[in-house]
């Protein structure tokens, strides 16, 4: 049981019982995650190394019977919206209602729901900051499915939740991310990061206890909002995709280091540098697992994953061109302060970095940041569990 997630839960009763005047018949909740490493792989069929977090977003819902979706949330909702369920449609762009809107049409459409599905009424809570790279959106996406399955009798899968999830962000949403956030959010093991082949989905887990051995991971969110539907970030993978035509393979990941040669003689400069970030951030991330599989992360193993940590941010930074400067910022000063190695997190742009501190450094860790980008808010996060039913 998640305490982080339980907190989550009474604060999504306490405001469905305020707008719909009754208590709910249940309540589920989904984490945001911290991708440790393994940045624009996962549409590339590459690696990643994410953790699910002790920041939730939870859904009190109780059914309906006439047909109505009805949405509201505790941050920024005023009134409550009701969206028709039998006209449910891509393209309707109605801000952050698109997120549960999509997961019931996926639902519906992919036979998890059924067709003639009578609605809900649902009331939000999040810790997840929206906009900083942190995954709100899967968060969103997550618990809403997992509450609309119970609510329909039809048990769902982690597998199938993460997949549908992403499909609605993908085609109703607009978003065109990949597997990562979602199967961070439906998987997520406590104390524990995942090891993703986003090609096979097959998911590894590895202990993660960072106190356990003197470590705090510190999020450093820049305050600097990110919109992955009208960013760089549909640039970045229509240049992968490409260029993996352009090579002759069915993704990036299937190009290697010695194959980044003849690419040099194929792509122009900046899709070169694009797939090297790829090529070396898979590799990277396979690296930093082998140091996991060796022990807690102590002594050189923990100065080599720092190393990695931070070899990965200035990959992003000048390869992939998805940092801004005030990631910038704080990664360098994070450094500074002492921290073992630190990078952006999530697609860029904005948004959060991480930092992997010594706990008896986090205070100078700390306040080397905050004297470097004082708009900096910082948090301390711990591997948690996946999406599941809390009451």
């Amino acid at each position: 049981m998640s305490i982080a997630a339980q907190e989550a839960a009474e604060s999504a009763r306490k405001i469905f019982e305020a707008v719909y005047g009754a208590s709910p018949a249940g309540i589920f909740a989904a984490p945001g995650r911290v991708n440790v490493i393994g940045e624009h792989t996962d549409y590339n069929e590459g690696f990643v190394l994410p953790m699910a977090i002790d920041r939730y977003t939870a859904v009190a819902v109780t059914p309906r019977l006439d047909g109505l979706l009805r949405v509201f949330s505790g941050q920024g909702s005023t009134t409550i919206t009701d969206i028709p369920v039998a006209g449910l449609a891509p393209g309707q762009r109605t801000g952050w209602t698109d997120y549960p809107a999509g997961v019931a049409w996926a639902m519906i459409g992919a036979g998890a729901l059924p067709a003639d599905f009578k609605g809900a009424d649902m009331a939000f809570s999040s810790a997840v900051p929206v906009g900083s790279g942190l995954s709100s959106s899967a968060a969103l996406e997550c618990s809403t499915g997992l509450a609309l399955a119970a609510l329909a009798g039809k048990p769902i899968s982690p597998a199938e939740l993460a997949r549908l999830s992403q499909y609605a962000e993908n085609e109703y949403a607009h978003v065109p991310c990949g597997p990562l956030d979602q199967l961070s959010s439906a998987f997520g093991a406590a104390d524990a990061v995942l090891q993703i082949d986003t090609r096979t989905f097959d998911i590894k887990v590895h202990p993660f206890a960072l106190a356990e051995v003197g470590l705090t991971l510190l999020v450093m969110n820049t305050k600097v909002q990110h919109q992955h539907g009208e960013s760089g970030y549909a640039d970045r993978r229509a240049a992968c995709e490409r260029s993996a035509l352009l090579l002759g393979v069915p993704a990036l990941r299937d190009v290697s280091f010695e194959d980044l040669e003849r690419a040099a003689t194929v792509l122009d400069e900046t899709d070169l540098r694009r797939v090297r970030h790829v090529v070396t951030e898979n590799d990277r991330v396979n690296r930093f697992v082998s140091l996991l599989q060796l022990g807690p992360l102590e002594g050189p193993r923990l100065n080599s994953a720092g190393e990695l940590l931070t070899a990965s941010h200035v990959s992003l930074r000048d390869d992939f061109e998805v940092s801004c400067a005030e990631l910038d910022i704080v990664v360098d000063a994070a450094l500074r302060g002492g921290a073992h190695g630190a990078r952006m997190t999530g697609g860029g742009f904005g948004g959060c970095a991480i930092a992997l501190v010594s706990t008896d450094r986090l205070e100078k860790v700390a306040e080397t940041v905050t004297e470097a980008l004082p708009a900096a808010e910082l948090f301390t996060v711990v591997a948690d569990r996946g999406a599941y039913q809390v009451l």
